[in-house]
């Protein structure tokens, strides 16, 4: 069960970390892609935050996890210029791929062709 501050931290490094990737995310993964933080979970000790990443417009959706991890010393610094002050360390950084949304769609689309297959028995 996460903390008041661990969410507060979390909620925060989202926030901003968003800001970053709509200012410069164009020169770390190009383009056409867009790229949004869902979650931030933080460890216990503020010291790792776990950003959760969802990725449209590209089939190679890893990709821009690598080319992000690349990015790791230049986000990381972007972030501390914004929230420095509100921290006392900087957390380092890990990046993952969400992809609920792509999930929800699959079960959708799953959902969808069962029920067109029952109505074509009736």
């Amino acid at each position: 069960m996460e903390s008041i501050r661990q969410k507060q931290v979390g909620e925060l490094i989202r926030r901003y970390f968003g800001m970053i990737l709509t200012e410069t995310g164009t020169n770390i993964y190009g383009r056409g892609k867009l790229v949004t933080v869902t979650e931030v979970k933080m460890t216990p000790d503020l010291l790792v935050a776990k950003i959760y990443i969802s990725v449209y417009g590209t089939e190679d959706k890893p990709e821009v996890i690598l080319l992000m991890e690349d990015a790791h010393t230049q986000l990381r610094q972007a972030l501390a210029s914004k929230i420095g002050k509100q921290m006392r360390r900087m957390p380092e950084l890990e990046f993952f791929l969400d992809d609920t949304i792509d999930e929800m769609y699959r079960v959708d689309a799953l959902l969808n062709r069962v029920m067109d297959e029952d109505k074509n028995k009736h």
